[in-house]
């Protein structure tokens, strides 16, 4: 394929959904993410796209909602991997919220199998992936059907949600910033969102990498209540998204990377030699990095030779909420600024 007819289909596509990673592109258009990123770089001087992190988008700043079909075939392995992962952190007999979105339907259909759930939802997929599992009881708020990505919302659907309260609520959205937290591109949507968020005492957001960074017009959970983040390892090649990573645990936000490698198995790691984007993990372990501690929950006592983010004593060490961080902790923390520096 020439680069004329390369340049053609990435900007068919990318104003067909509205942002696109550039994996999907690479794929589409069979050739390396190396060429793709030339293209769409050629693409943007001449002001027919925007580049963002690990993909590209509608120029203009703010990114427009794709339609159910465009969005269910993007980014479909990071989903998964990142379903997965979440899946992971729901008990048995736990009652959650579970938000609309293609991600979020990928982890209703892994919540069904999990027994005595009680899930509340706006969303006709999410329930129909839940329909079939008996051990579950799903419970559906009112509202006016969004046909776009089949959701209930309006104040129908926001009044059923007063007086909830549930252990957690899981919610995806069109974009993730470390400064404006999830946002959304639609205002009925962001304000159902909001209910969801005012039900839960934690929010657990899941997005993949290309999310990160992104902003859209409607504010839906600010980062302050932004419990978790469940996302994908992002490319090497993008420092930014790694940066926003590490902004994001800055400012409280537990991190959990899902492992995308070919050959993972269900957990997400090589079952060989558990080894999940350049980290070691024990074998038969869920793809899973958490990075928790965020630099404002530590505490730094002055003493001798005391640096930044290093309390005094012996052997200068962090300190979390709950007393000083174990080797483990430490090396999560290291990994996120990994992530950064790529």
């Amino acid at each position: 394929m020439f680069a004329a007819e390369r340049r053609q289909l990435i900007l068919e596509m990318v104003r067909a959904n509205g942002a696109v990673s550039l994996r999907e592109l690479a794929r589409v258009v069979q050739t390396s993410e190396v060429t793709v990123r030339r293209d769409v770089r050629a693409l943007e001087a001449e002001g027919l796209l925007d580049r963002r992190h690990g993909g590209a988008v509608l120029p203009g700043g703010f990114t427009r909602e794709s339609g159910f079909p465009q969005k269910s075939h993007l980014a479909t392995a990071e989903k998964t991997a990142i379903a997965d992962l979440a899946a992971s952190f729901v008990e048995e007999g736990e009652a959650v919220v579970v938000g609309a979105g293609t991600t979020t339907q990928e982890l209703a259909r892994r919540l069904a199998r999990i027994p005595g759930l009680t899930v509340v939802t706006n969303s006709l997929l999410v329930a129909q992936a839940l329909a079939h599992a008996n051990r579950v009881e799903v419970v559906m708020t009112g509202g006016t059907l969004r046909g776009s990505n089949y959701a209930l919302v309006g104040s129908g659907a926001e009044q059923s949600l007063q007086g909830l309260r549930v252990t957690r609520a899981f919610l995806s959205g069109s974009g993730l910033t470390a400064e404006r937290g999830l946002s959304t591109s639609n205002m009925l949507s962001a304000s159902v969102d909001r209910a969801l968020v005012q039900a839960a005492a934690e929010v657990v957001v899941l997005a993949d990498h290309t999310k990160l960074g992104t902003d859209t017009m409607f504010q839906t959970v600010p980062t302050d209540l932004i419990s978790r983040l469940v996302t994908d390892e992002p490319p090497a090649h993008d420092d930014r998204a790694g940066a926003e990573l590490q902004a994001l645990a800055d400012q409280g936000v537990r991190v959990s990377v899902a492992g995308t490698g070919a050959g993972c198995g269900a957990g997400g790691t090589d079952g060989a030699s558990g080894v999940v984007g350049g980290e070691t993990m024990p074998p038969g372990s869920r793809a899973r990095r958490d990075v928790p501690l965020p630099g404002q929950r530590r505490t730094h006592t002055a003493g001798p030779g005391a640096g930044p983010g290093v309390s005094g004593g012996p052997g200068g060490q962090l300190r979390g909420a709950g007393g000083p961080l174990g080797p483990q902790e430490a090396g999560e923390r290291a990994r996120v600024a990994d992530l950064r520096r790529r």
